[in-house]
Order: structure tokens, then C-alpha cells, then sequence
């Protein structure tokens, strides 16, 4: 239900992360294949590091999906230089923040916005993080990387159509709901 009300909402943009590349490349190419290639809706994997991070990154460029982002943070190592982000339209890259937050490296960061460079990709440097992410700040070589996709949104319908919509998707999500207390019958064993 949450996505259709998404597609019907395309003068938002919506994020869609996820840890569960393997699970969004399939509902992305099933159940979901109506919302993939919508240009308002936004579809990424978290990247923190070689291990678990990268293998994402293919099932997301394998996924039907308009607008492909990672978020690489926290980035907790260095991606290295084969870092392929072919596919791929946006790079969120941040360090991890609060109590115990590990350390990112500034050659790390510096090595993702120059594969970004060099492959196309719209680069976007959130924060340094730390226990007081504040104080960090988001500076990269003296400067702020704020790069994205463009934007691409319907028109906001009157007031007066967005409340008829919202009360429709709420009779269907009561329905949804009503049925789903329903208890399924037992069938009796032979």
C-alpha cells in the first residue's frame, strides 16, 4: 500500500534505503515493478564496507529502478580504487556519528567523490560524524559537496483532491486491515 501511495504522490520524492539489496532487486523486478521506474522514487543500498557493503551495490544496479543511490555511511573502510558504481546516479558518503563512533579516514571519502568524478556519479558528503558530528561539520577540502539527481516531480494537485485521495487510501487501508484480523481456517487433516 505504502508505494502505491508514493506513485500517486509524485510531487514528493521519496528515499527508499535498505540494507536487503538481494530482497529489494526482487520486489523491484515483481511485486514493485510498477513503482521502479518512477523518477520521484529514489531506490538505495547502504555501502559501509568491502565486505558486506559492496556485494549490494550489484544487486541494486540489477534492480529496474530510475534513480540508483548508495548511502556509504557510516564508511567504515577504505572502498578501495574498484569501486564500480556503474548504474549508479547518486553517492551519499558520511562518517559515523555518537557514542563509540568509529573513525573515517579523509582519503576514504576523497577516493569515493573522485571515483564519482570519474564515473558520473552525483557525489553528496552528509558529515565527518564523531561523537559531536556537529563540531565535525561536513567540510571537504574546504568545501561542501551537496550534488544530486535532479528532481523530477508532478504537479501538487488542490487541496481539496489530496484529502479526497487520502481518504480513499484510508478506506482501503481499513479494509486491509479489517481483513487481515480475520482468521484463516484450518484445513482439517485427513
Amino acid at each position: 500500500m505504502l508505494v502505491h501511495v508514493m506513485v500517486e504522490a509524485n510531487w514528493h520524492t521519496f528515499q527508499v534505503l535498505t540494507k536487503r539489496a538481494d530482497r529489494l532487486r526482487e520486489l523491484l523486478s515483481t511485486k514493485l515493478r510498477f513503482a521502479a521506474a518512477q523518477s520521484h522514487i529514489w531506490w538505495g543500498v547502504s555501502v559501509e564496507d568491502r565486505r558486506y557493503g559492496l556485494p549490494r551495490i550489484e544487486h541494486l544496479r540489477n534492480a529496474p529502478a530510475a534513480i540508483r543511490f548508495l548511502s556509504i555511511e557510516p564508511l567504515l573502510e577504505d572502498p578501495g580504487d574498484g569501486l564500480d558504481l556503474s548504474g549508479i546516479n547518486w553517492a551519499i558518503v558520511g562518517g559515523e556519528s555518537g557514542h563509540r563512533a568509529r573513525p573515517m579516514q579523509e582519503v576514504w571519502v576523497e577516493r569515493v567523490g573522485k571515483l564519482c568524478t570519474a564515473q558520473n556519479v552525483f557525489f553528496f558528503f552528509k558529515q565527518w560524524g564523531g561523537v559531536h558530528k556537529s563540531k565535525a561539520g561536513r567540510l571537504l577540502n574546504g568545501r561542501t559537496y551537496d550534488d544530486m539527481p535532479e528532481r523530477i516531480v508532478g504537479l501538487m494537485p488542490f487541496r481539496k483532491a489530496r484529502l479526497a485521495s487520502a481518504a480513499a487510501w484510508n478506506q482501503k487501508a481499513a479494509r486491509w486491515r479489517r481483513d487481515a484480523t480475520v482468521p484463516v481456517p484450518i484445513a482439517a487433516s485427513s
